[in-house]
């Protein structure tokens, strides 16, 4: 069984991350789910009251993320984090599509706290998933949206498996090969924090979202944390 590890050099430079882990085995993720919806839509609609007309890269919970990106030779401005553009599109006025119940659920749990979540369908890993600095040789990957495949550039902040990259630039955008699909049986989803976010907030929603999973997804269950004191979760 796949474990997750971040390894000791992202720790070296960004010391106070925090990851919190929600793992799901044989959910189903099939269909539309109305209350998660609804939740989503009532997100959206505080968010657009409480940040319109706010400097959104200035937010205490998003500028942190420009900040990490510039350290590792992203231009924030160019590829924002998944958070900036998630609350970027729904401040402008536009509503999140439903693409299946998971994503839904991690986008709730986004917005509510201004957080950066993500999720990967589990059986479609190859070996472990670690969250590390790109090296020179990383293979080409094929991000969502994208017809062509690019390699990492070297020194960048990676989530990959054996086969390649799953997620580039940290939290900017995935691969097609992990995504989650109404097929997804079993699942990861990492909810990021980095100062002043730390373990309380990461917590909590983390435990948010393995509620509004283990309520309308079924299946089994279990949340973890990553940071520096433990460095490694098996995804089991």
């Amino acid at each position: 069984m796949a474990a997750l590890r971040v390894t000791d050099d992202i720790f070296e430079r960004f010391p106070e991350a925090v990851l919190g882990i929600v793992i799901a085995h044989g959910i189903d993720n099939a269909g539309e789910n109305a209350e998660i919806l609804a939740q989503l839509r009532t997100e959206e609609a505080r968010t657009r009251a409480e940040l319109s007309g706010v400097q959104i890269s200035e937010h205490p919970h998003i500028a942190p993320w420009r900040e990490a990106y510039r350290a590792f030779g992203a231009k924030p401005k160019d590829h924002p984090s998944s958070i900036e553009n998630l609350v970027r599109r729904v401040v402008k006025g536009h509503s999140l599509p439903h693409i299946n119940t998971l994503v839904d659920a991690y986008n709730t749990i986004s917005l509510r706290h201004v957080l950066q979540v993500g999720g990967e369908d589990l059986d479609t890993i190859v070996g472990d998933v670690l969250l590390a600095f790109a090296g020179e040789d990383e293979a080409p990957v094929v991000l969502l949206g994208e017809p062509e495949p690019r390699a990492p550039r070297r020194g960048e902040v990676i989530y990959k498996d054996d086969a390649g990259a799953i997620c580039r630039r940290w939290n900017w955008k995935e691969a097609d090969r992990t995504k989650l699909t109404t097929g997804t049986r079993d699942a990861f989803l990492v909810i990021e924090g980095l100062p002043p976010v730390g373990p309380d907030l990461v917590d909590r929603a983390t435990a948010e979202l393995a509620d509004l999973i283990r309520s309308h997804c079924g299946g089994r269950v279990t949340t973890a944390r990553i940071d520096r004191g433990r460095r490694t979760v098996p995804l089991l």
